[in-house]
């Protein structure tokens, strides 16, 4: 006679057997026999909490370093607001890592700079950067401001240019640029950290 094994009798059948022969293989079953202490999840380096830097929402890591590298970073699970979870930025703090006092050689240090059309980045100076920065705001200020709207009150608003915040500025660096945006006529502001 033959008996039919339902699919939910297989599945506990399976997982009693699994179990079984987990508990009862041979390293297992010698620790457990022995009451040897299982082995200690700690890393054997130094393991520091710290907060993430890259915006204000506070998540908390815990960064592993040897020999003055960091070589683990990971979130902490006892941290009240991200409870062990981090966000990509967060996780790639550990590029920001120094060695012997040279910053990351894969982290860009110079302006780079791509003409309109061309193909290829060039190397420019922060000055440079900036006093271009401020020579396309102006343009782009001068030509588009709305002084006033169609029935003659005073707007000054600036629809032309926008600004996004970065989540690597602390509070009171969003607060100033939000006030230089304003100060511009900027309507459109906003910060990544909202989208």
């Amino acid at each position: 006679m033959q008996t039919k094994l339902s699919r939910r009798d297989f599945l506990k059948l399976s997982g009693a057997t699994a179990g079984g022969l987990f508990l009862f293989s041979k390293p297992i079953g010698m620790n457990l026999a022995r009451g040897t202490r299982p082995f200690s999840l700690h890393k054997p380096i130094g393991e520091t909490p710290t907060i993430c830097c890259f915006c204000a929402v506070g998540c908390g890591a815990i960064v592993a370093a040897q020999d003055g590298r960091v070589v683990n970073l990971e979130g902490d699970p006892d941290h009240p607001i991200s409870q062990g979870s981090l966000c990509s930025k967060g996780i790639a703090l550990a590029q920001l890592n120094t060695v012997d006092g040279e910053i990351n050689s894969r982290r860009l240090q110079k302006v780079r700079y791509r003409a309109p059309g061309s193909p290829v980045w060039e190397e420019k100076s922060w000055h440079w950067a900036i006093e271009q920065i401020a020579r396309r705001i102006k343009g782009m200020r001068d030509k588009y401001l709305i002084t006033a709207d169609g029935e003659g009150r005073t707007v000054n608003r600036l629809e032309a240019i926008a600004s996004l915040g970065g989540a690597a500025l602390d509070n009171e660096e969003c607060s100033l640029i939000v006030k230089a945006m304003r100060a511009l006529g900027l309507v459109y502001i906003e910060h990544q950290a909202r989208i």
